[in-house]
């Protein structure tokens, strides 16, 4: 018995269950005071509990797959009934509760679905409730041995019919489960993806607007040297004006200085437009 897988596998999603609820706890109560169903802190919590649920069914689906495989022949693998009898009920518990979490957590991922009837968990009670009803129908008759031995006999072939109904439930409840994570799990690679698309896309911008700042700052110190070549033409202009002015007479001189600012002045608007 200590080297039953099953323990380890109990054991591990009872800690998946430990970590579930109150991960489902914060989401109910994000959700109740998140303005918007898009709130990244609702989204956040609702994407952690996914991942939570999504290891949750994968752990509850090795467990149904274990006991439907020693249901058949307990004491092959040194079990008893009442063994078998206490992991169908740990998995129709578990089962149960889990489903509840994805119900909840569907209320806001599609409003518009109903919750899914049929199918769902057994009651753990029911795996025990032939032997509650039946009784025993050789009471009082004494030590009547191979009576009582085919009367049980046939009690153990009810009950396990009844255990086979009720495992079957819980098979297609872990399937809906499964779907649902699939489900989930396409829709975060879908956000996944659109995440790395719009980085691209901003690597992008950035590289063109980069690329133009460089040009911009090319041509603003292409126009600066220019502008300083224009500016000593203009000063040698000016000076030859006024060596001219030396040699004619006072009129000439005048309206040659207007002249030369008149050119000036056009000179530079020339560059500032």
């Amino acid at each position: 018995m200590a080297d039953d897988p099953f323990h380890s596998a109990q054991s591990d999603l009872e800690s998946l269950l430990q970590q579930a609820r109150p991960l489902l706890t914060s989401y109910l109560r994000i959700r109740s005071s998140a303005s918007s169903a898009t709130s990244p802190e609702l989204v956040e919590a609702r994407q952690e509990l996914e991942g939570t649920l999504t290891d949750l069914t994968a752990d509850l689906q090795d467990l149904v797959d274990s006991v439907k495989a020693v249901e058949g022949d307990p004491g092959r693998y040194g079990l008893s009934h009442a063994e078998v009898d206490r992991r169908r009920r740990l998995v129709g518990e578990v089962g149960r509760e889990v489903e509840e979490m994805h119900s909840q957590l569907n209320t806001t991922i599609q409003t518009s679905d109903a919750r899914k009837g049929g199918g769902g968990l057994a009651h753990p009670d029911s795996f025990g409730s032939a032997a509650d009803e039946d009784g025993d129908p050789l009471a009082g008759q004494g030590d009547e041995d191979d009576g009582y031995g085919e009367w049980e006999q046939q009690r153990q072939m009810e009950m396990m019919h009844e255990q086979d109904e009720a495992l079957d439930g819980v098979f297609q409840t872990v399937g809906n489960l499964r779907l649902q994570a699939d489900t989930m799990g396409r829709e975060l690679e879908e956000q996944a993806e659109m995440l790395e698309d719009t980085e691209n896309i901003a690597d992008r911008v950035g590289g063109k607007l980069a690329n133009g700042i460089k040009k911009v700052r090319h041509v603003i110190e292409k126009n600066e040297g220019m502008f300083a070549g224009r500016c000593g033409t203009i000063g040698l202009i000016s000076f030859k004006g006024f060596r001219l002015t030396n040699r004619t007479d006072r009129w000439s001189s005048c309206f040659i200085a207007v002249l030369i600012f008149v050119l000036i002045l056009l000179l530079i608007l020339v560059l500032v437009l």
